[in-house]
């Protein structure tokens, strides 16, 4: 299993770290977000940065893209000490981020969008040929003069992502990029970060999803209460040792015993509802019992109804459009509740 704390290993040929944090703090009035965390990420690298939630790691990461400022520490870019005020200034040294929950507008078109991001001034139509260029040339399909609301999720994420190339990082920091996405879109999401890779370009790579992490990463930095704990090679880890580095011990076994239905409790039969936001997903003919005892999951990658089914399920939206025989609880029609 990986050290606990122990220095990480760079190549003989890598002089100068792309990035080096030493000794980074950041105190709120509530809790310790980060205290004398140091990492290292060398060129062409695709670290991964792993914890609970609460650990630390957006926190750290909002400091390498400037969001937030460090109370204490060092940050160091290609060897020379940094201090990055803004996003606007992390930019300029080459640093990109993806965030896990989109920053788009909806009623905006794709060129639009990613002109916002851009800090020097630009021309519409010579930018979305840049755009067309540099999609092309990375497989991530991104037609300019769309509006956003008509792009899946996975669309909008390369979006994102071709804001950032277009500003040519030597660093991308990817914020749980996989938690929308479909595992064909997983897929071609790797091939472009191990491209970028190949050309220079270092990845930091957040995620809970540990097979993910084995398959793309060279190295990573384990993170607990704001500390790190531990850096290894995930290949070399199994699942249950990187577990173990997360949360600080072994985890029990579980196993899975026979359940017997009891009692329907929530009955929702042929449940269709327009949806009132222009962008938002209607529902059709939705039908599922869910019974005493038993834990029911709903999945689906994100914007695919699952909003507005619970907010017909709570009467935020009953009242106006849910048929009042829609929904059952413990066999009484909702509406009479």
């Amino acid at each position: 299993m990986g050290d606990a704390i122990s220095s990480p290993t760079q190549p003989a040929n890598a002089l100068k770290p792309r990035l080096a944090l030493h000794g980074i703090s950041k105190q709120y009035p509530a809790v310790k977000a980060n205290d004398d965390v140091t990492l290292v990420v060398q060129p062409g690298e695709i670290h991964a940065v792993l914890g609970e939630n609460g650990a630390g790691k957006s926190t750290l990461m909002k400091i390498i893209y400037g969001a937030v400022r460090p109370d204490e520490g060092e940050i160091q870019w290609n060897g020379e000490v940094v201090e990055i005020g803004s996003p606007a200034a992390a930019r300029k040294l080459g640093i990109g981020m993806v965030f896990q929950h989109f920053s788009l507008f909806d009623t905006l078109t794709v060129g639009e969008n990613i002109a916002l991001a851009l800090d020097d001034k630009f021309d519409l139509k010579k930018l979305a040929k840049r755009i067309r260029e540099v999609s092309a040339d990375y497989g991530l399909d991104v037609d300019p003069q769309r509006h956003v609301h008509s792009l899946a999720v996975g669309e909008r994420q390369r979006v994102e992502i071709v804001r950032c190339l277009l500003q040519n990082p030597r660093l991308l920091i990817m914020d749980e990029p996989t938690s929308v996405l479909t595992p064909q879109a997983v897929k071609k999401l790797f091939t472009v970060l191990r491209r970028l890779a190949s050309e220079g370009c270092s990845i930091l790579y957040i995620s809970h999803k540990l097979d993910e992490i084995q398959a793309l990463c060279q190295s990573a930095t384990v993170m607990r209460g704001g500390r790190v704990t531990g850096r290894c090679d995930p290949r070399e880890e199994t699942h249950a040792s990187l577990a173990q580095l997360m949360v600080g011990h072994s985890l029990p076994d579980y196993e899975r015993r026979e359940h017997t239905p009891g009692d329907v409790k929530l009955a929702v039969k042929n449940l269709s509802v327009a949806s009132e936001d222009p962008f938002g997903t209607s529902l059709k003919d939705v039908s599922f019992n869910v019974h005493a005892g038993e834990i029911f999951g709903i999945a689906g990658v994100s914007g695919n109804g699952q909003a507005e089914l619970l907010a017909a399920l709570s009467g935020e939206i009953r009242d106006k459009h849910v048929p009042a025989d829609a929904i059952a609880i413990v066999g009484q029609p909702a509406a009479r509740l």
